[in-house]
C-alpha cells in the first residue's frame, strides 16, 4: 500500500513539474488539477504545498475561463455594433422605405404625340401604380426622371400634369378634395 501512495505522490510530482514548466498545452487543463485526496498526502508535511498548487492550477483553470468568456462576450459586442451602425447607415440613407432598398426600372421611349398632356398623364400614372410609389423622396425622383428626359418646351406641361397625377392619387386617398 506503501508503494501505490509513492506512485500517486510520484505521478502529482510529475503534474507539478509540467504546470511549472508550461508544458500542458490544452486551453482548459482540469486534467492538470491537483488534489489532495489521500489521507497520508494530508498528514504528510508537503501537502500543503500540494493544496496551494491544487488552488494556483484551479485559479488558472478559471482565469482562462474568464477569458474566454470576455472574449465571446466582446466579439459579440462587435458584431452587435457593426450590425446596429449597419442598420443605422441604410436607414440614414433610406429613411421613407423601412429599411428596403427600392429599384425601379424605367424605359423611356421617344414619342411623338398630338396630346403630351395626357400622354405624360397616362405615363406617370402607370409608373406610380406599377412601381406603387409613395413616398416623397421616391416621387421626387420620379418627378426628376421626367424633367431630365424630355426638352426644357416640355417642363412646364410636365410639372403641371404631375402636381395633378399626384393630388388625384394622393389627396383623394386620403379623403382631401
Amino acid at each position: 500500500m506503501r508503494a501505490s501512495s509513492l506512485r500517486q505522490h510520484k505521478k502529482k510530482q510529475d503534474q507539478l513539474q509540467q504546470i511549472r514548466s508550461g508544458g500542458c498545452s490544452r486551453a482548459l487543463c482540469c486534467s492538470c488539477r491537483l488534489s489532495v485526496s489521500s489521507s497520508e498526502e494530508a498528514e504528510s508535511s508537503g501537502s500543503e504545498r500540494f493544496a496551494s498548487v491544487s488552488s494556483l492550477a484551479h485559479a488558472m483553470v478559471q482565469e482562462r475561463l474568464d477569458q474566454m468568456i470576455r472574449e465571446r462576450q466582446e466579439a459579440r459586442a462587435t458584431n452587435t455594433n457593426v450590425s446596429e451602425r449597419r442598420r443605422q447607415r441604410i436607414s440614414s440613407t433610406d429613411q421613407g422605405t423601412s429599411g428596403t432598398t427600392k429599384f425601379v426600372l424605367m424605359v423611356a421611349m421617344e414619342k411623338c404625340s398630338y396630346e403630351p398632356r395626357e400622354d405624360f398623364r397616362e405615363s406617370m400614372v402607370e409608373m406610380i401604380m406599377a412601381n406603387r410609389i409613395e413616398e416623397p423622396k421616391d416621387l421626387r425622383s420620379l418627378l426628376n426622371y421626367y424633367i431630365s428626359m424630355n426638352s426644357e418646351e416640355y417642363h412646364c406641361v410636365i410639372l403641371e400634369v404631375f402636381h395633378e397625377v399626384c393630388s388625384r392619387l394622393f389627396l383623394s386617398c386620403k379623403g382631401h378634395y
